[in-house]
Formats: C-alpha cells, sequence, structure tokens
C-alpha cells in the first residue's frame, strides 16, 4: 500500500500547496512513484499547480519527474465513497501519496487525517497560527489546551489504533521563519515545545519567506527543478531554500527514503 502524506492545517495562507509540491515533486525525482490528491475543492491550489507544471512541460519540451494527480470522482456518491474511489485508483501507482486538505474543517479532511499515515501541519510561525493548535493563556503564554483541530487529530489517532494501525506521525512544519531572533520567535518556539510533548508531534523548521516560492507556482516548477529548466547559477537565497527543501525530506523520516538530491 501507499504511504500517505496529509498536508493539513485549518487556515489559509500557512505554505499547504507549496509543502505538498515540493514534498511530491522531491519524492519523485528520488524516483518513487507519487499520487496526488487535492480535496480543497474550492481552491485546488495544489491541483492548479500541478496543471501549471504539465503546461510548463508541454511548451518547454521538459521531461521532468512529477507526481500523478487525479480529481476526486463527481456523482452523487458519499464523500467517503469518492475519496476511497480516487485513493484505489492511485495507490496501486504510488509508493507515497500525497493529499493537501482544505483550509477548513470538512468531512474529506476528517476522512484523508484518519487514513494519514504522516501527517504535516504548515504552521506559519505566530501565536495567531499556534491557536490552530492550541488555547494559551494571555497573561502567561501558558498552553491551556489543545484545539479543536488538535482534538481532530486525536480522533483520527483513536481510529487508527482501533483498526490496529501504526500511529500518525505527526510533524508541524515552522514556517516563514524570520531571519532575526525575535522575541516573539522564541516564544512561539517554547510554546510549540511544550505543547508537542503533551499532543505528541515532532516540531521541524519549514520555509522562510522568499520570493521564490510565489515565482515558481505559474509555471508549476519547485526549487528543484531550477538547473533542468536552464538556471546555471543560484542565488544565495534560492540555495538555502533548496537546502530547506532538503532538510524537510530527512525530517520527515518516510519509510524506503534517502534524500540524494
Amino acid at each position: 500500500m501507499a504511504h500517505i502524506i496529509v498536508v493539513g492545517n485549518e487556515k489559509g495562507g500557512s505554505g499547504k500547496s507549496t509543502t505538498c509540491m515540493h514534498v511530491a515533486t522531491a519524492l519523485a525525482r528520488m524516483g518513487h512513484r507519487v499520487g496526488a490528491l487535492d480535496l480543497d475543492l474550492r481552491q485546488k491550489s495544489f491541483a492548479r499547480y500541478i496543471e501549471n507544471r504539465q503546461a510548463f512541460l508541454a511548451r518547454s519540451g521538459l521531461t521532468l519527474p512529477s507526481p500523478l494527480y487525479r480529481d476526486l470522482p463527481e456523482g452523487d456518491a458519499s464523500d467517503e465513497d469518492r475519496l476511497a474511489a480516487a485513493m484505489a485508483g492511485l495507490g496501486p501507482q504510488s509508493d507515497f501519496l500525497v493529499i493537501d486538505c482544505p483550509g477548513s474543517h470538512t468531512r474529506l479532511s476528517q476522512l484523508a487525517h484518519a487514513m494519514a499515515d504522516t501527517l504535516i501541519t504548515p504552521l506559519n510561525d505566530s501565536f495567531i497560527d499556534f491557536d490552530l493548535l492550541a488555547r494559551v493563556d494571555a497573561e502567561t503564554g501558558k498552553v491551556k489546551g489543545p484545539s479543536i483541530y488538535s482534538e481532530m487529530v486525536w480522533s483520527a489517532r483513536q481510529m487508527r489504533a482501533q483498526a490496529r494501525r501504526k500511529p500518525i506521525d505527526w510533524i508541524v512544519l515552522r514556517n516563514r521563519l524570520g531571519s532575526q531572533q525575535m522575541h516573539n520567535k522564541k516564544k512561539v518556539g517554547a510554546a510549540l515545545e511544550e505543547l508537542s510533548r503533551r499532543i505528541g508531534f515532532r516540531v521541524a523548521p519549514g520555509f522562510s519567506e522568499r520570493v521564490i516560492f510565489r515565482e515558481l507556482f505559474p509555471r508549476g516548477l519547485t526549487l528543484l527543478d531550477l538547473k533542468d529548466t536552464g538556471v546555471d547559477q543560484l542565488t544565495l537565497s534560492n540555495v538555502a531554500a533548496r537546502q530547506e527543501v532538503r532538510d524537510l525530506i530527512a525530517e520527515l523520516r518516510l519509510p524506503g527514503v534517502t534524500p540524494n538530491f
């Protein structure tokens, strides 16, 4: 069976689609078969990212490793049946299946979280986004308890335990980290470490705030593709960003994956 990687966060603008595309493309470039689903049926940013990639490759005549994308089947079937059908179509062709969830609570997102072998939650490095995971005392900064999203992940873990499946490996990515060691940044980091011990996730550095990520989307490219598209000299910022992708893939600790790009 394909190893299922779910990227979930119930707030928009955290970098879910960018994370999905870079993880999926990195795995494909390492020779793995990668399937892709986008459960955000309204925005479909991950789906459009892949469509942009296919259009760019067709125009340029290039061949680059890419994930295999499928839409959910249309019709009046239940969300459970539609998701099961999409996964049944992609699963036999995939070593890994990358699923992007919407920035809101939906039944499809709930189902995907229960299926996740690896759950990635990108989080902008602020207490505004930290509220997604837990409630914080305004006076002391101490964690008061988990949020509704954390409780949903807990419920998904219980469902997997009842089905005697391996526990979800949950990784929280600190995206858009500033270059300065600001006081707020340290407080967010300390709160995340405290919460990680209480509800069981791993904290990992994600992607810094860089213009290059926004520029790559229209062509469907990732930082790993630049040299193959004729970019001979990478800027220091691009080199650093590419290293962030390498570090992320290593931190995910996926089965059978050794970063070699």
